[in-house]
């Protein structure tokens, strides 16, 4: 499915400095409920997206729900506290937490940010696009394989690839009693389904897979994997040589008009010798003051915190000028 764009009438006359026009362009956007294709905002606006509700029908689980919003599995259960994920029952209303804070990066290329298991992706802009954002739920390395934090870009982009799994993870199958073949050809059972997007990262890929409810999840051994759906849209967008930032943010503040949002979530288990998050969130509300004063809500930050529901949330009245 090739990424939408948006309105004839809206392209081209975007400017990353006129909020008035990409407001405009934001109203008129037409995209469906989980679409992963979003008007740019200027720069000194962070929030894409908005909030939706949805009613679970009797045959529904989280995962069901979550991957026809395109949201990851943690993601939905995160925003969705108390909530059972395998039987949440018929008409049950479930937020849809497709609302997000860019994260603090570069808006070039490709950005993923591993605490929220999620990947933006910036296409460069043509005399027959105007600037958007693409982003998708990911799955990223558990705690034993932990995805790496680093700049790094695409080398090699391959369709219907076949996999050499590595001698470390062959011989912690065998010791599962799941021995793995030298080389698995494409088809059904390979672990990197249809596409396969190497990063100059030695080891890691961004691909499919034949297991798409663990997406939105801590389950590889390090690569980046996406839905079958979600790749296949990104894939033939994304040229050789695209930059790739993995940063691990578990708190993003951003501005929408007048209102400072923050985002948090959960940090990574084995970090527990890190700051706590109150700590990392006052310190990012540090650095946005020096650059834009505002009149801080303590009691809506520390709900934040205390919550993690990973959607953003207002904490902050910027100054009157």
């Amino acid at each position: 499915m090739p990424p939408r764009q948006l309105p004839a009438r809206l392209r081209s006359r975007l400017r990353p400095s006129s909020c008035i026009a990409w407001l405009a362009a934001a109203l008129c956007w037409t995209a469906s409920l989980h679409a992963a294709v979003y008007p740019l905002p200027p720069l000194d606006t962070d929030l894409i997206g908005q909030l939706h509700f949805v009613t679970a029908e009797h045959h529904d689980t989280l995962l069901d729900i979550a991957r026809r919003l395109d949201v990851g599995q943690d993601e939905i259960e995160l925003a969705n506290p108390g909530i059972d994920r395998w039987l949440p029952g018929e008409g049950t209303q479930i937020i849809a937490p497709t609302r997000f804070i860019l994260p603090a990066a570069p808006r070039t290329g490709i950005v993923l940010n591993i605490p929220e298991m999620r990947l933006y992706y910036y296409p460069a802009v043509t005399d027959e696009t105007a600037a958007t954002v693409q982003t998708f739920p990911v799955s990223v390395g558990r705690m034993d394989w932990a995805t790496p934090v680093g700049t790094s870009r695409i080398t090699a982009k391959t369709r219907d690839p076949s996999w050499t799994p590595p001698e470390s993870i062959r011989i912690e199958a065998a010791e599962r009693g799941e021995p793995l073949p030298a080389v698995i050809p494409p088809g059904p059972d390979n672990p990197l389904g249809k596409y396969a997007m190497r990063l100059s990262l030695p080891g890691y890929l961004i691909h499919s897979t034949n297991k798409p409810y663990g997406v939105g999840m801590r389950v590889t051994h390090g690569c980046l994997r996406m839905y079958p759906e979600d790749i296949e849209m990104l894939f033939p967008d994304v040229p050789v040589g695209t930059p790739v930032e993995i940063v691990k943010q578990p708190v993003k503040l951003g501005w929408f008009m007048d209102t400072l949002y923050a985002e948090i979530h959960p940090p990574l288990e084995e970090e527990t010798d890190g700051p706590p998050l109150l700590e990392m969130a006052l310190n990012r509300i540090a650095e946005v003051w020096e650059k834009r004063p505002f009149v801080l809500d303590g009691s809506a930050l520390k709900q934040a915190v205390e919550e993690r529901s990973g959607m953003p949330v207002p904490i902050a009245r910027a100054k009157e000028r």
